[in-house]
């Protein structure tokens, strides 16, 4: 067997990626050079590496997916071996090959490996050779309409349609009915000729309410191979992992032992190297199914990590130059329970739409491991995948290590951009995650409870503002009773609904604040200072004190209430003429960073309610800026072509008055 060293190591991937693999690395001694896109010019994989090189435009040249760019890089810097992350690249049998004809060592499986498993209905035959469980279903090279329609009718519905040259979800479409999978079909076959370069699916059996079951799996040159233990992947949204956890709530001892016994034999019939993850669906009655491996490491491996004490990227380091993997199966231990979630730069309540622009607060907690790549003021840019970070929890049971994730999920401020932070929290503390009986199905069945915030959050929030408003540098203090004692009125907004708050200063140096969340749900909240540092406040509510973040950005208020970040706008000083019959200011806001690819409205032009004015695009999904209210466009800030940051006045509006 021969053996492969290399000195240098160069990241083909950005991020919180990069850094995870620049830590092994360098625990290992090895020098490291990272790549960037302009757009990535200050990101932190750029600045920690020992070097690193621009290798262009984030778009369209797509940047971290030119194979030619990153050659040339490593060419120039001396790197003799190339990482590429747990990215697209790191499935790209042609960049596998590409790394090997330039005589660099590819970290991760060869390319006839990748090409195996890289095609879905090819890796379906494969495995059922090895003697793996696979869904029943078609995978034959008629791809006709006509073809794939009769065996979908042959398969019997619900089925599945996956677009066979890749996954994470795209190009994949679940069909309930016959009348429903023409309109499917193209929609599936359209999004995988885009991602993948190929139109071709698959179809399989749906099996319903699964859970989403993967084993780690190593192997190395020698003829050793070994399984890690399984991770349960079934919360997901859009067929993407939001929650990972290790070990499955479903899982016996019996069937972990059983999965992963096949999962090494597939990929010892494989002739694998390297780390890999096949993804199985476990059905209620403990039958699991084969779906697709991955030839790489995935996002979740932090899960294993925690569990069985081990550095899975140093395997991968010392798989890759030849070493034999460094412990036997029976020397792998799994101890106590971990949890990931992924923490996503995107709206939930707006069909989980990815979000872009600049964090004005970002601080993470300590009890966690946090991996990510980012820093107060970090710029998300609107090109990539909207994970910006995962929190991973460790405890000794269960329980242990949910207590621990939602404390430091709690924690953890991240304000500025509109992610899914509160959505991951409602997660974590719903029953049927508590209970451990989260299915694939888990999201879209309790998608109402998830999205709801917690009961006075709301008028939690309006209270704050308002106080803050009236009393911008609160601390304890005796008011006396020369201190005027008003009452003041506040016009504020949230998410588009106006509030009208009342604040009065009483006699003890505390504040009334009342108001209305909605009709027939009064609040009054009697508020006061203890400290405020920086941007910590420390204040007392009805006689409990508790501790939030606040800032001013931009004219508006943001606050970050346990795991709940709110924006707050003051309209007080707004016109009346101005804020119309639905509220609001009159000035349409991007929604995201975003390149401006329609302007669907013209200076003087009357709009109704739910006009179109202003189509964004950004990380390649069109979001559409409609008139919350009628009226009369008075400004357009924008045209055709140019680049929007979030928060950018598009249009502005006269409101009709009601």
């Amino acid at each position: 067997m021969t053996s492969t060293p290399f000195q240098k190591i160069l990241i083909a991937n950005r991020g919180e990626i990069a850094l995870r693999i620049l830590r092994s690395a360098r625990a290992l001694g090895y020098r490291t050079v990272a790549v960037y896109s302009t757009a990535d010019a200050q990101a932190r994989h750029a600045l920690e590496a020992d070097e690193a090189v621009c290798i262009g435009e984030p778009l369209p040249a797509q940047s971290y997916l030119n194979i030619s760019a990153i050659l040339a890089a490593a060419r120039q810097t001396g790197a003799d071996a190339i990482h590429p992350g747990y990215g697209f690249l790191a499935e790209n049998e042609d960049f596998a090959q590409a790394c090997r004809e330039a005589g660099l060592v590819f970290i991760g499986p060869s390319p006839e490996s990748i090409r195996a498993m890289g095609h879905k209905a090819e890796a379906k035959r494969l495995m059922q050779k090895a003697g793996v469980p696979c869904v029943p279903g078609y995978d034959g090279d008629d791809q006709s309409s006509e073809r794939l329609a009769q065996e979908a009718q042959r398969i019997g519905y619900p089925v599945m349609i996956k677009a066979t040259a890749g996954g994470g979800g795209r190009g994949m479409r679940k069909v309930e009915q016959a009348q429903a999978f023409a309109d499917a079909l193209r929609s599936a076959q359209s999004e995988a000729l885009n991602a993948f370069g190929s139109a071709q699916v698959l179809l399989e059996r749906a099996i319903v309410e699964p859970r989403h079951i993967e084993i780690q799996v190593f192997a190395d040159r020698h003829g050793n191979a070994v399984h890690l233990g399984e991770r349960d992947c079934s919360v997901q949204r859009r067929h993407q992992k939001l929650i990972e956890e290790s070990p499955s709530p479903a899982v016996s001892v019996a069937l972990r032992e059983r999965m992963g016994h096949t999962a090494v034999q597939a990929v010892q019939a494989l002739g694998y190297e390297g780390a890999g993850t096949l993804e199985f669906l476990l059905d209620a009655s403990g039958e699991f199914y084969f779906m697709e491996m991955n030839t790489r490491l995935q996002v979740e491996h932090p899960v294993t990590e925690a569990v069985t004490g081990l550095d899975l990227v140093e395997w991968q380091l010392r798989v890759a130059a030849g070493e034999a993997l460094p412990l036997q199966q029976s020397q792998i231990q799994f101890n106590g329970h971990a949890i990931e979630v992924r923490l996503c730069a995107e709206d939930p309540a707006k069909g989980f739409m990815p979000q872009s622009g600049r964090f004005c607060e970002w601080s993470s907690s300590t009890a966690l491991r946090v991996e990510h790549a980012l820093s107060a003021d970090s710029e998300v840019p609107p090109y990539y995948d909207s994970m910006v970070a995962k929190l991973i929890s460790h405890g000794a049971h269960r329980q242990e290590a949910l207590r621990r994730l939602r404390a430091g999920l709690q924690d953890t401020v991240a304000l500025g951009v509109t992610t899914n932070q509160a959505f991951l929290d409602q997660c974590l503390a719903h029953p049927v995650f508590v209970a451990g009986q989260a299915t694939t199905g888990f999201i879209a069945t309790h998608q109402d409870a998830l999205l709801s915030s917690p009961e006075g959050l709301l008028a939690r929030a309006l209270t704050l503002v308002a106080w803050l408003s009236v009393d911008p540098h609160p601390q304890a203090q005796q008011a006396g009773p020369l201190v005027p004692r008003l009452p003041m009125q506040l016009q504020l907004a949230v998410q588009e609904q106006t509030f009208s708050v009342q604040v009065t200063r009483q006699l003890d140096g505390s504040f009334e604040v009342s108001g209305a969340v909605s009709q027939g749900h009064d609040f009054k909240h009697k508020v006061r200072g203890v400290h405020r540092t920086g941007r910590s406040l420390r204040y007392t509510l009805d006689g409990v004190a508790t501790t939030a973040t606040v800032l001013q950005e931009a004219g508006d208020w943001w606050l970050q209430l346990d795991a709940q970040a709110v924006r707050v706008s003051d309209l007080t000083r707004v016109p009346a003429a101005r804020q119309g019959a639905a509220g609001g200011d009159g000035r349409v806001r991007a929604s995201t960073n975003g390149r401006v690819v329609a302007v669907q409205v013209s200076v003087g032009q009357r709009v109704a309610v739910g006009a179109a004015l202003v189509t964004l695009e950004a990380m390649k999904m069109e979001h559409v800026h409609v008139a919350r209210a009628a009226g009369t466009v008075s400004a357009v800030h924008v045209s055709e072509g140019v680049q929007a940051a979030a928060g950018s006045v598009l249009v502005e509006l006269d409101l009709e008055k009601s």
